[in-house]
């Protein structure tokens, strides 16, 4: 049987440490790195997104960073696309791909494929919209978890693009989003290793995500944000509103709320992202888990890898 090309993949909630990892990885392994993340992909977005720096990435070849402006969508099959053609590349220079991020959408549709979807209804979206206008995303998200209870575990409550297409599919064709989506077969052109870098305690990711923003502040995010708000258009702020840290902050530049209430805002809903990962991470039942605070987790996970890699040349 043909020996199918290594890919790896380190998944993990947000703030669990997966950059500071995939650079270690890198420099121990002939690897270069995928981002796997929905914000890094836009040009301009750097603090609130936590881009590795410029040092790290003049050392370390990074892939899908900075390869869309603010006014350009990009969708979860773009990412399987380019991501396809990363990969390909990567191995044409005998390197190993490692993908790294925390948009798990993103993980799932390059290691499964896309659905076949029913298309677009603009009668049914135009109501959703509506209902949305009046009654918030969230109360939408609350009559998604009634249609396809999988779909809103993986879906931000105030991400309207999603659950809007996701009930959607389901007023369309009577089945739920992730019923087609399951019905799609495996990617059979990689074997896809999953490593997942997690917190053992909850207690632990929550400091760390409130860690994590203080130190986003002190870097300059508010001043990354207003920088925005001064040139801002409706499709900005449409798309700044679906992304955690700078939805929170645009807020306040905007006077909408204060900085504590920001501040409270931005951590709450990074802690609810993260349990929204989690979620996702745990249908992965052939993933290696490994405890971000544990102080052997670089070499465990160097030494797991290197393992892989060593029997993957041999056999």
């Amino acid at each position: 049987m043909q020996k199918l090309p290594l890919v790896l993949c380190l998944m993990g909630p947000t703030a669990s440490g997966k950059t500071a990892l995939a650079v270690k990885i890198a420099q121990h392994l002939p690897c270069e790195i995928i981002s796997v993340d929905s914000a890094m992909v836009y040009r301009g977005l750097d603090i609130g997104t936590a881009k590795p720096d410029k040092k790290i990435l003049a050392e370390i070849p990074h892939h899908l960073l900075n390869i869309r402006n603010l006014d350009e969508r990009y969708s979860a099959g773009d990412f399987r696309r380019d991501a396809i053609q990363a990969i390909n590349a990567i191995r044409q220079r005998g390197k190993i791909p490692l993908l790294v991020g925390g948009s798990m959408l993103y993980f799932h549709v390059l290691q499964h494929g896309l659905a076949h979807l029913p298309g677009r209804n603009s009668a049914i979206r135009q109501s959703l919209q509506q209902e949305a206008n009046t009654k918030g995303w969230p109360a939408l998200h609350q009559l998604l978890q009634t249609i396809d209870a999988q779909a809103a575990a993986a879906i931000h409550p105030n991400d309207g693009s999603r659950i809007q297409r996701a009930i959607e599919v389901y007023a369309v064709s009577g089945h739920s989003l992730s019923t087609w989506q399951q019905q799609q077969l495996a990617n059979q052109a990689y074997h896809f290793y999953n490593v997942v870098l997690a917190p053992s305690e909850r207690a632990i990711l929550h400091q760390s995500i409130a860690q994590r923003f203080y130190e986003m502040l002190e870097q300059g995010l508010l001043a990354e944000v207003m920088a925005l708000y001064q040139h801002h258009t409706p499709d900005l702020a449409a798309l700044l509103s679906k992304i955690i840290n700078y939805r929170e902050v645009w807020s306040y530049v905007a006077g909408s709320c204060s900085l504590e209430t920001m501040q409270q805002r931005a951590i709450i809903a990074t802690r609810q992202f993260a349990k929204h990962q989690l979620t996702w991470l745990r249908r992965y039942d052939k993933a290696q888990w490994f405890a971000s605070e544990a102080q052997d987790t670089t070499a465990t996970v160097l030494r797991y890898l290197t393992a892989l890699v060593v029997e993957q040349a041999i056999n």
